[in-house]
């Protein structure tokens, strides 16, 4: 009979503690920025995770605009969606909306494409804000800078 206690840890909402975090996007691969935001959004980098409570960071994202692709992605990646009438498909290239009125949804959607569908996905992407520029309007939660370049050499990409 072991001595010791072997229970799961389950956190609950009070052990809960969220932080700030700001990510510069310029010149980072779009796929490898998304993975980290991902796995920040879902408190996967804590050891306290817990699958079914949103214990993720506030991630907040600077120069979405500025994400790069590798290989001919820009080009050839093609998003799709359908207005609800028939033969209403309509598709756009990455490069095209990256150039266009909202560059940040490339970078909303494949962040939201690495997560597991359902209502708690939906709540832990509300925690998630992204900017097409430089300016944010939340430097009163005082975020901490998380500096994606940093953390792995194929982070980045030259041009």
């Amino acid at each position: 009979m072991p001595t010791y206690s072997a229970k799961t840890y389950s956190a609950k909402p009070a052990d809960i503690d969220k932080k700030w975090v700001i990510i510069d996007a310029e010149g980072v691969v779009l796929g490898r920025l998304a993975s980290i935001i991902a796995m920040r959004l879902r408190g996967k980098h804590k050891a306290t995770f817990t699958p079914h409570m949103d214990m993720g960071d506030n991630v907040i994202v600077i120069n979405a605009d500025k994400v790069q692709l590798t290989g001919r992605k820009r080009a050839d990646k093609t998003y799709y969606w359908h207005t609800g009438y028939p033969g209403g498909i309509k598709s756009r290239t990455a490069g095209q909306l990256l150039e266009g009125k909202f560059p940040e949804r490339v970078l909303t959607k494949a962040v939201q494409r690495m997560m597991p569908g359902g209502p708690l996905t939906r709540k832990q992407l509300t925690n998630l804000r992204v900017y097409a520029g430089a300016e944010h309007p939340h430097e009163a939660q005082q975020p901490e800078v998380l500096d994606v370049k940093a953390m792995n050499s194929k982070n980045t990409r030259s041009a």
